[in-house]
C-alpha cells in the first residue's frame, strides 16, 4: 500500500522563515543606513530585493553550520528582542560610520563653494533631503564613483557578511566600542574633508587676499564686478587642475571607511 505524499513540515518551514528574516536584520540595517545602497534615489523595492539576496549566504551558512543562527524557538519569545536590537545596532552603526566618513566629500565641496562665493548655487539634494550647494553634490557623486570604482561596495558588503562569523548572532556585543567608533568617525570626517579641500581653498584664499589688496589700492574698482568673475574662473580652473589629487584624497577616504567598519565589526565582540 502506497504511503501518503511527501510534504514539508509546516513548523520546519516557519522556523526557516524566522531564521531567514533574522539573518536579514544586520545586512538590511547596513544597506539602509549606508551611502549609495540606502540613498533616496534607490527605489525601496530594489533595496528589499538586495537585502533578501544578500541574506541568502548567511542563511545558507546557518543551515550548513558555518554561521550559528538562533533556534526558531529562541526567536519566538521576548528575549529575542535583545537579539534583534543587537543585530540592528551592528548594521546601523556600520552603515552610519560609512555615511559619516563619506560626508567628508560633501563637507569639502561645501567649504569650497562658500569660499568661492558659490554657496547660493544650491539645489535640492535627494540624498540629504534639503538644499545643498551644487559643488557639494558634485563632490558627493565623485566620492560615490570612486568608492564603487575601487570595489569598495563589494569590500564593505563582504566585511558585513564576514561579521556573522566574527560576531555571531546572539553573542555579547561591546556597545561602548560602537559608540566610540561613531564619535571617532565624526572627527575623522572633518580631518579628511580638510585634506580634500585644502589645495583649492588655500589658492582661493590667496586670490581673495590679492583681490582685496587691489580693490583697496584702487577704490574705484567694484569688488563684485572685478573680484567675483575672477574668483569664479579661478575656482573652475582649480577644480579642473586638482582632479587627480581630489580623486586620491577621496580614495583615501574610501579606504579608511572600509578599514573603519572592518575594525568596528571585528572588535564589537570585545
Amino acid at each position: 500500500m502506497q504511503g501518503p505524499l511527501p510534504a514539508l513540515d509546516l513548523g520546519l518551514v516557519t522556523g526557516w522563515l524566522a531564521q531567514y528574516l533574522f539573518a536579514m536584520l544586520r545586512i538590511g540595517a547596513f544597506v539602509m543606513a549606508s551611502p549609495g545602497f540606502g540613498g533616496r534615489f534607490v527605489p525601496a523595492q530594489v533595496r528589499v530585493v538586495a537585502i533578501a539576496v544578500l541574506a541568502l549566504p548567511v542563511m545558507a551558512g546557518g543551515i550548513a553550520g558555518g554561521v550559528v543562527l538562533p533556534e526558531p524557538a529562541a526567536l519566538a519569545g521576548l528575549p529575542a528582542l535583545r537579539l534583534v536590537f543587537t543585530e540592528l545596532a551592528l548594521g546601523l552603526v556600520a552603515g552610519m560610520v560609512l555615511t559619516v566618513l563619506f560626508g567628508a566629500a560633501s563637507l569639502a565641496g561645501d567649504r569650497i563653494a562658500a569660499t568661492a562665493g558659490l554657496g547660493f548655487a544650491a539645489q535640492f539634494d535627494p540624498a540629504a533631503g534639503g538644499q545643498t550647494p551644487v559643488v557639494s553634490q558634485l563632490f558627493g557623486l565623485f566620492m560615490l564613483m570612486v568608492f564603487i570604482g575601487a570595489d569598495g561596495h563589494l569590500a564593505a558588503i563582504g566585511i558585513v557578511l564576514d561579521s556573522y562569523r566574527a560576531v555571531p548572532p546572539g553573542a555579547d556585543v561591546d556597545f561602548a566600542t560602537l559608540i566610540a567608533a561613531g564619535l571617532a568617525a565624526g572627527s575623522r570626517m572633518f580631518a579628511l574633508g580638510m585634506a580634500v579641500m585644502l589645495p583649492v581653498v588655500a589658492c582661493l584664499l590667496l586670490l581673495n587676499i590679492a583681490v582685496g589688496v587691489v580693490t583697496r589700492s584702487a577704490p574705484s574698482l567694484n569688488l563684485f564686478s572685478f573680484g567675483f568673475p575672477i574668483t569664479m574662473v579661478a575656482t573652475l580652473i582649480l577644480l579642473y587642475v586638482t582632479v587627480p589629487s581630489t580623486a586620491a584624497g577621496l580614495e583615501r577616504v574610501a579606504l579608511e571607511a572600509v578599514e573603519t567598519i572592518r575594525d568596528l565589526l571585528g572588535g564589537a565582540r570585545g
